[in-house]
């Protein structure tokens, strides 16, 4: 079994966060969707997706609306099969106005360690750009806690 199978530990758990955030940060659909199953079933806000094919369309528009994305995630807990994430991301839209998003993640994955289940609930809050702290991929060794604000 690979260490980002089922069942986790805490060590096993915090990897698997920390690929989702690395696959994320690519902005490329087709990578970060292999990381689900074919049929995985995803709430995204008020927004209901299913299936790898749908989980690209829908990356693929998301990353055209959300220009220089950059996210970060952290481990809240877990259990055998399940993760509960807190993440945040920075990107602007169109008109030049950034925002942050704010959100908790839940993950439920099968035995081979795809994800099976996600639902997402996420705020978002207008930020200037002066007020960024999210600049690309995580830093390597910079820790995965989040400030709260």
């Amino acid at each position: 079994m690979s260490a980002l199978t089922p069942p986790f530990t805490a060590a096993s758990a915090a990897a698997k966060v920390q690929a989702a955030e690395d696959a994320w940060n690519t902005r490329d659909p087709q990578r970060v969707a292999l990381a689900y199953t074919e049929d995985s079933v995803w709430r995204n806000r008020d927004v209901f997706v299913t299936g790898r094919a749908a989980i690209v369309e829908f990356l693929t528009a998301k990353w055209a609306r959300e220009r220089d994305y950059a996210l970060r995630k952290s481990l809240w807990a877990f259990t055998a099969d399940r993760i509960a994430v807190r993440f945040q991301y920075e990107c602007r839209d169109a008109t030049g106005q950034w925002w942050r998003s704010y959100g908790n993640e839940l993950w439920e994955f099968d035995e081979r360690g795809l994800m099976r289940r996600r639902e997402a609930s996420i705020d978002d809050v207008p930020i200037t750009e002066s007020q960024r702290r999210i600049h690309g991929p995580r830093p390597h060794g910079e820790r995965a806690e989040l400030p709260l604000r």
